[in-house]
């Protein structure tokens, strides 16, 4: 492409288009005679020079609008922002505004003909619908020489799956739909949920209702859940923490009572199917189940499905015959009253400590004030963390706990871990911690403090409305009222002082406390003997009884 080129002195030259550089630049040929050349007509040095000029004129420009912009910017930004403080404020007079009024989300309750309750919570945040049913059973109601048999009961009644369908493949059903059935069995109750995807509701509450009503219970997963249940029974002794906690139990409750025995290979082998079945039989009757559903779903609809699922559900002939009273709760007392107990471990370096007795239930009229009282003595601010372990260095963990339970008697237990030769003044500095807050007003400071530890954490118990539908099935199924969580937090609030050192001498009784050691006797220097003149030490046999030979 031909064109004509232009120089400083105006005259136009013949140009011709060669090409493009590696630069970007444009390669032009002009064509001119020698004589021009000579003549100093045009200078080629000139052209060259041309776009090195022009690209410094725009580096000039740039650096400076950056010198003269960027500062009237950050200037315009500092004007508008508000005014820091000259220095941060301490923490203490730091101000927030109050949280919101925490509220139950609304809840349909009603009851089928066949006595079975439902409550009902809308929940529309995902596409996820979940239950749980609450039954009137537990451990505590099986026989006493078939210690295991309600959870082995519970165990089958799910891996065991239905007349229809085998738990294999109840398994891989659920598997592809991201969804789940569950049994469970605790002391005090049995349990059985399901959660599912929205879209998957009426399939996967179909196979929930199946697994409840008519679970099958084949001796091949009965025969696989008692070998795992035999292998537990061999690891039991595996840990400190383990033993400690199991032997406490028998010395606070007794070895025989159902909130403290164990399953043994004995027991084990005195179950069979039968026992199963007629276990389930007396107690997973319509009358006996509480069940909540939470979720994306139509409250007309669920309704609608519950009510074809369960609605027909009534106990068999053998049901109605063999059906077990559910409100014949065994009673506690205390087995020991008081006592030093050592379970010998020579192989440890480090003891395990239980100290305890008896506590109470949460229906206690004190039970706010109790939970302040456990909020002094433990916890990073409490007495205990202070004392005895980082002013005596005496702990690894050191803890207090009041844990009352729904319906019977709960236990109060601190301890902790500790070195073997800090054993004797590890239990010293907790008897003598105990002793304190019974004798002794607390601070003001540690009220504030302990109270607002249980109040500051109050929100969490409404972390989502599963949560609060599984208390208020919990709360029926106990006889507590609805509102029992806000009757609890108002009495924390309006503890006092003299109400901590009130319970404290009323619950805590240091005649009935039972201390236990897992560790070596060996290294434990000094001896436990030196706790006190008249201190009698109690080995314990954790030997496991071998199984049946055959």
């Amino acid at each position: 492409m031909d064109s004509n080129t232009r120089t400083e002195t105006g005259q136009t030259y013949p140009t011709k288009f060669v090409g493009i550089n590696n630069n970007g630049s444009v390669r032009l040929q002009i064509a001119l005679s020698s004589k021009q050349v000579e003549e100093g007509i045009i200078d080629m040095r000139s052209l060259e020079q041309q776009p090195q000029r022009r690209r410094k004129l725009v580096k000039v420009l740039t650096v400076g609008f950056s010198l003269v912009l960027v500062p009237l910017i950050l200037l315009l930004l500092t004007t508008m922002l508000p005014v820091q403080a000259a220095t941060p404020k301490h923490y203490t007079e730091l101000t927030f505004p109050p949280l919101p009024e925490l509220k139950v989300p609304p809840y349909e309750r009603f009851q089928l003909a066949n006595g079975m309750v439902i409550y009902l919570m809308e929940d529309h945040e995902l596409p996820l619908v979940g239950g749980t049913a609450i039954i009137r059973t537990g451990d505590r109601l099986e026989p006493v020489d078939q210690v295991g048999l309600a959870d082995l009961m519970a165990t089958v009644m799910r891996t065991g799956g239905t007349a229809t369908q085998s738990g294999d493949d109840l398994n891989r059903f659920l598997e592809r739909r991201a969804a789940s059935v569950e049994t469970g069995m605790s002391d005090s109750s049995g349990s059985a949920g399901f959660s599912a995807l929205t879209e998957d509701l009426e399939t996967v509450f179909g196979l929930f209702a199946e697994v409840v009503r008519n679970p099958s219970f084949p001796e091949a997963k009965l025969n696989l859940a008692k070998t795992q249940q035999r292998g537990a029974i061999a690891r039991r002794n595996d840990t400190p923490g383990g033993i400690a906690g199991r032997e406490f139990e028998k010395l606070l409750y007794g070895s025989t009572s159902p909130y403290a025995r164990t399953v043994e290979y004995a027991t084990l082998d005195g179950i069979a199917r039968e026992d199963l079945v007629r276990f389930y039989q007396q107690y997973f009757l319509p009358k006996n189940i509480l069940l909540g559903i939470v979720g994306d779903f139509n409250p007309v609809k669920m309704r609608s499905l519950i009510e074809a699922k369960f609605g027909d559900w009534k106990p068999t002939a053998t049901q109605s015959a063999t059906a077990q009273p559910t409100d014949a709760i065994p009673s506690a007392s205390q087995a020991n009253q008081g006592g030093v107990f050592l379970v010998d471990q020579p192989q440890l370096t480090q003891s395990s400590v239980q100290i305890g007795h008896l506590g109470g239930q949460i229906n206690s009229p004190d039970y706010a004030a109790l939970s302040v009282m456990n909020g002094v003595l433990n916890g990073f601010g409490g007495r205990l963390f202070n004392q005895v372990r980082s002013r005596q260095g005496l702990a690894y963990t050191v803890y207090a706990a009041w844990r009352p339970n729904y319906d019977y008697p709960g236990t109060f237990v601190a301890g902790g871990q500790t070195r073997s030769d800090a054993t004797v003044p590890f239990i010293q500095s907790i008897f003598a911690e105990i002793d304190k807050i019974r004798t002794q007003p607390v601070t003001t400071t540690e009220l504030a403090y302990a109270k607002d530890t249980v109040l500051n954490s109050f929100i969490f118990n409404f972390q989502d409305p599963g949560q609060t539908l599984a208390r208020l099935l919990r709360y029926e199924y106990f006889g507590y009222p609805k509102d029992f969580i806000f009757q609890y937090r108002q009495g924390v609030e309006a503890t006092t002082v003299a109400d901590v050192q009130r319970v404290a001498q009323t619950y805590l009784k240091p005649e009935k406390l039972v201390t236990l050691v897992v560790g070596s006797s060996a290294q434990i220097q000094p001896p436990l003997s030196a706790l006190s003149a008249n201190t009698k030490v109690t080995a314990i046999d954790v030997t496991i009884p071998p199984p049946k030979k055959g």
